[in-house]
């Protein structure tokens, strides 16, 4: 599972086997983990964080969407081309 991004105590990462499923990032702080889709940035899933704490972590991806995107079709490929 490639770490993506490190921002403070955010590791943003995504599993290597889910290929199949739309561009998304895991984020994982302590006990607490977070899915987020990257197109368009929404929660998909959410463990222990709190909705204070979602808004700060969404504003981390939305920040860093791009390169986001990019290591997503660096590692899985990019289905348009």
């Amino acid at each position: 599972m490639p770490t993506v991004l490190s921002s403070g105590p955010y590791r943003f990462y995504f599993y290597g086997h889910e290929p199949d499923e739309p561009p998304h990032i895991h984020v994982d702080r302590d006990d607490q983990s977070a899915k987020f889709w990257l197109t368009p940035v929404g929660l998909g899933r959410n463990l222990r964080f709190s909705p204070q704490e979602l808004r700060k972590i969404e504003r981390l991806v939305q920040n860093n969407q791009q390169e986001l995107l990019e290591a997503w079709y660096g590692w899985f490929g990019n289905p348009s081309g």
